[in-house]
């Protein structure tokens, strides 16, 4: 099933019933994708309006920036089940001899770095949409600031929610330095992503 399909109803249905995915992790991807069509939207927006001749260019470059990022966020989002889909799987596996054990942990740990992996593509893709929509404050639409600031709130859910999703999947890996690469290198995404999303938000509200 590709969750990017669904309609909303029957995502949001899916998403608030017992089914083990979505989760999180889809949550916060959808989050990411609809923070980048916010801002896609105010460039299109832009595009074509006499007052903005002058950003005419940026608009146009940014809005299929930020419509390929949402193209990824949604992409990933599927990869995510996916991959929590193969940890799921893992459980179905025996463990009755000490090689069936082996071979189950061997599985489980490859499954929790897929697990891993996609919700740190989610947060690489945040970081990139913020610095994407922070150019393009106060020198685009101005009747859509609003939507840049929904943006902004939109990829910090998102960047904060697949922050999580790494730190529940790193706890369980064996392979410590391959954790504690994942939790260096989510950390200096956070430093660079927070902040940046209060930067838009503030000067957007400081606007209106």
């Amino acid at each position: 099933m590709h969750l990017a399909s669904l309609q909303v109803t029957q995502f949001a249905d899916l998403l608030g019933s017992d089914a083990p995915a979505p989760g999180g992790g889809s949550a916060a991807a959808l989050e990411g994708a609809l923070g980048a069509a916010l801002t896609a939207m105010v460039c299109a927006l832009t595009v074509g309006k006499k007052k903005y001749a002058d950003a005419q260019e940026l608009a146009e470059e940014a809005q299929a920036k930020a419509s390929d990022l949402k193209r990824r966020f949604l992409d990933v989002m599927d990869r995510d089940t996916e991959a929590f889909n193969a940890v799921s799987a893992v459980f179905a596996m025996p463990k009755s001899t000490p090689e069936e054990k082996a071979a189950r942990s061997s599985a489980m740990q490859k499954a929790l770095k897929g697990c891993t992996e996609t919700p740190f593509e989610m947060m690489e893709l945040a970081l990139e949409s913020l610095e994407l929509t922070a150019s393009l404050l106060g020198r685009t639409n101005a009747s859509a600031a609003s939507d840049l600031g929904v943006s902004a709130l939109s990829l910090k859910a998102a960047i904060q929610g697949a922050w999580l999703n790494v730190r529940i999947n790193i706890a369980s890996l064996k392979d410590r330095d391959l954790a504690e690469d994942y939790r260096r290198r989510g950390e200096a995404l956070l430093e660079k992503a927070l902040p940046l999303a209060d930067h838009i938000y503030d000067t957007v509200l400081a606007g209106l």
